[in-house]
């Protein structure tokens, strides 16, 4: 499915063979931060020439940070990279849809799109809870392009949660 006001390219950029090589950064990084406790989101961003500007995982427990999601930890990397919070003709691949906040810094950042792994029945505001880039205030839309390994981004976060359920029932070990 793709957003309404844009399509994505049939391509990622040059450099990678497919949106399933770029998901798969954005996956490690979800890897590395569920082994740390924290909710397995993670995200690459890359320039409109296929570089890989920043990398990074969910961090508000480790950071003691509430806005330490992947995608805003993702963005101020790439913001200090380029020397501009203008992240222009950017792409952002993330394994779990964005909340409202990451919607608004996305928007913000003036992102060209957005690969999605899997949908956010809870808090997504691009796609889910919310269609987000259809609110007729934001003064920017990107392409959006979801599903690139949705079942492997779905599985990893539902088995970290089931783990963190059994832990609190005393069930596992956390």
């Amino acid at each position: 499915m793709t957003s309404p006001q844009l399509l994505p390219p049939v391509s990622p950029p040059a450099g990678w063979a497919s949106w399933r090589e770029v998901m798969d950064v954005a996956l490690r990084q979800a890897h590395e931060a569920g082994s740390m406790g924290e909710v397995p989101v993670g995200a690459a961003l890359l320039s409109a020439e296929g570089s890989l500007l920043a990398q990074a995982h969910n961090a508000p427990l480790s950071l003691n940070d509430p806005t330490a999601h992947a995608e805003m930890l993702c963005l101020r990397q790439g913001a200090s990279t380029l020397g501009n919070y203008r992240l222009t003709g950017c792409i952002l691949a993330v394994t779990l849809e964005p909340c409202i906040m990451c919607l608004g810094a996305l928007v913000h950042a003036r992102i060209a799109g957005l690969v999605i792994g899997a949908r956010d029945p809870k808090a997504g505001a691009v796609l889910s809870r919310l269609k987000g880039l259809r609110l007729p205030f934001l003064n920017h839309q990107f392409w959006v392009l979801e599903g690139i390994m949705a079942e492997d981004c779905g599985k990893l976060l539902s088995s970290f949660f089931l783990r963190r359920r059994k832990a609190r029932q005393g069930l596992l070990s956390p």
